[in-house]
């Protein structure tokens, strides 16, 4: 019998595995995909220190810690539905029913893309896919393409394939439509973009993209931006492209492009097709909380941490007696981020098994998660720790 029952094993998962064994809890992980470590798989940058995060390496040092631990890892395990019952909660897996004291949900997130014409042809995929079957399984996805999406993730994710060998044509935005209003809306872009201005690999662009934080810059930014777009590591970044369409008969041939006024509008007669192999789509995130709403956890909208979350507290507990929750199912943010949460989600869970000494602990463990926040190298929401803050006073008031 286990004393808790970890569904994911991604950052958050795995250091809350590894915080409530060190506390003496017997802990079972299971994960639907073949490795543990989530999105750290796919994850590598360099840090501003110059150093290397290699998420494949840190998600190895989680995997061996827990197993030291003696954490039971289970892979290529679903869970399909959970019903609360008087010992707990029982877990209806793919290889079999569970009944546990305490379970912890820590199942990420999930992406939303920003559709066009074309974009089910072979040759087409997500960002994050990309950057998986580049990172994890070294397999290249094209010789050269185009990113359709600017934004934080397809950002850091070009960067990767760069390293890998491959071509990226040019980051452009989705043509505007009822999906895509925000992310093809050149101005609204340029405000998300202006917060990444610090990774800028130029003095000239980091010092241009901190004067353009002024409000009445940006218009004429837009207007004076280059038809080129900026380079930043060889790859133009054109705000005031837009991809109309994915061309091709039975695979990805080429991508459909055309110019932007700077309030989005297209051009015209500016239109004309880019040849290419693949492309990328890049939307947003959202906290993948299926299963939490199947338990029947309460919910709240919260715009600053990327959608419907589960309600819960900074102590990553809900409202329903035994289940807990870490990671990116409570809103967008760093792998670090949900690092930390998870071992607040241990210790938390180790109290609820009335474990000693945790108060203090506990104490520590949230004040280090706001802390991994504001070191944050990237932020996916500007105002995430005011949306915590929305989330804990909800909760607060339930």
């Amino acid at each position: 019998m286990t004393d808790v029952l970890i569904v994911g094993a991604g950052p958050a998962g795995l250091s809350a595995a590894i915080s409530c064994a060190e506390r003496g809890l017997k802990v079972t992980v299971v994960d639907e995909f073949m490795k543990p470590g989530g999105r750290l798989l796919g994850q590598l940058h360099q840090e501003p220190n110059g150093t290397w995060w290699n998420g494949i390496e840190e998600s190895a040092k989680l995997q061996n810690k827990a197993v030291s631990l003696g954490v039971d890892i289970k892979l290529g395990i679903s869970v399909y539905d959970i019903k609360q019952s008087a010992y707990g909660w029982i877990v209806y897996t793919s290889s079999g029913v569970q009944e546990v004291p305490a379970l912890l949900l820590a199942t990420g997130a999930a992406e939303t893309a920003a559709p066009i014409p074309g974009w089910t042809l072979p040759g087409v995929m997500s960002i994050g896919a990309a950057q998986v079957m580049t990172n994890v399984h070294r397999v290249r996805v094209g010789m050269r393409g185009i990113i359709v999406g600017i934004n934080v993730l397809s950002i850091a994710i070009a960067r990767e394939l760069q390293l890998a060998g491959i071509d990226i044509a040019a980051m452009v935005l989705p043509a505007k439509n009822i999906l895509n209003k925000d992310a093809g809306d050149p101005q609204k872009v340029m405000q998300s973009m202006l917060r990444l201005g610090h990774l800028a690999p130029s003095p000239i662009l980091r010092l241009g993209s901190g004067l353009m934080r002024y409000s009445p810059l940006q218009t004429w930014g837009l207007r004076l931006y280059p038809k080129h777009g900026f380079k930043i590591w060889g790859i133009p970044i054109q705000l005031r492209k837009a991809a109309l369409a994915i061309e091709g008969e039975e695979k990805v041939e080429s991508v459909q492009l055309a110019e932007l006024t700077p309030d989005g509008e297209i051009v015209a007669h500016s239109k004309r097709s880019v040849p290419v192999d693949f492309v990328c789509m890049a939307g947003s995130l959202y906290p993948l909380a299926e299963l939490a709403a199947v338990a029947g956890c309460p919910f709240r909208f919260i715009p600053e941490l990327g959608g419907h979350v589960p309600l819960h507290n900074a102590q990553m507990q809900t409202p329903l007696n035994g289940l807990f929750v870490a990671g990116n199912i409570t809103g967008i943010e760093s792998a670090k981020v949900a690092a930390a949460q998870g071992t607040v989600a241990g210790i938390s869970i180790a109290a609820f098994h009335k474990a000693s000494g945790t108060d203090v602990e506990l104490q520590r463990a949230v004040e280090h998660v706001r802390a991994m926040r504001e070191q944050a190298l990237i932020q996916f929401h500007p105002q995430v720790a005011e949306g915590r803050r929305h989330i804990e006073t909800m909760y607060a008031d339930a």
